[in-house]
């Protein structure tokens, strides 16, 4: 075989690998890290919930995550949950107030843990909106622990929380196991270098949100623009990423939260996700 037969050879397979996880070997965090897809982003409108459910696990992923709008549909998730095997993680609860009743329902579906926004008043002191989120967090862990649910508080665009150092002052304080971080490592990319922050954080992070994040798109057509890239096409650095999360031990749930996807394209994604976590 000569030498350009070798490489179009060698492309075949790695093109083989990529469209179908399966034929490579498991990644190495194959097994610690469970990816999941947010219940919302899934934009095949003639389906039930059940269906989508099962779409969910033909696209090759391994959970959903709810919203607390979905609290009137319990029964409803319940049911898809019993009829496909399929985990519903958690619950996105941002921020809103009603942390217990948050709580309550991820319990009553299955899920393991909730994420929560600490927003900024901009009109108060700094100290007024870290004391507020504090105290609603303090007034719910009692509730957490009894239903075996973790708070996680997520590093968002608040302006609040942009310091790996205040998250960790922030969750530190409240002092109790049942409160720690939902690390969204696009959300990072903008205030600092996620894999520094996930060996800052380490154990307090007890799940993750994935998304891509592009610098040079950031800076050339505008903020919001860093999320354009594809998952793998960005600036990030997923093999950091990945040496980050294999050095504090992390194992849990990850998250898609890109937007909008239908068959084909959470399809693409899931593999995507196998790729920049090597999870297959």
């Amino acid at each position: 075989m000569n030498r350009r037969s070798l490489i179009q050879a060698a492309a075949g397979v790695a093109a083989s690998s990529w469209l179908n996880p399966s034929a490579s070997s498991a990644g190495e965090l194959s097994g610690k890290i469970r990816k999941a897809i947010k219940y919302p982003n899934i934009k095949e409108p003639a389906l039930s919930i059940t269906d989508k459910f099962r779409l969910v696990q033909d696209t090759g992923f391994d959970g959903v995550e709810l919203r607390y709008t979905h609290m009137k549909e319990e029964k409803a998730f319940n049911a898809a949950r019993e009829a496909t095997g399929l985990p519903i993680h958690g619950l996105v609860n941002s921020a809103n107030t009603d942390i217990r009743g948050a709580l309550e329902f991820c319990a009553a579906v299955g899920g393991e843990g909730i994420l929560i926004t600490a927003p900024y008043d901009r009109t108060q002191p700094l100290m007024h909106s870290w004391k507020e989120r504090q105290d609603l967090v303090r007034d719910a862990v009692e509730t957490a622990e009894r239903l075996k649910v973790k708070i996680l508080v997520e590093n968002v665009w608040a302006g609040f929380l942009i310091s790996a150092f205040d998250a960790v002052k922030f969750v530190d304080e409240v002092g109790s196991p049942w409160f720690g971080v939902y690390f969204d490592v696009g959300n990072n990319a903008r205030f600092g270098v996620p894999e520094h922050w996930i060996e800052i954080l380490g154990p307090r992070i007890g799940k993750l949100d994935i998304k891509e994040w592009d610098e040079n798109l950031h800076r050339n057509e505008g903020l919001r623009a860093g999320f354009s890239k594809e998952l793998g096409e960005g600036t990030i650095d997923w093999a950091a990423v990945r040496a980050a999360l294999k050095k504090i031990g992390y194992s849990g749930w990850a998250t898609l939260e890109v937007g909008d996807a239908d068959r084909v394209r959470m399809a693409d994604l899931s593999a995507r996700m196998d790729r920049i976590l090597d999870l297959a």
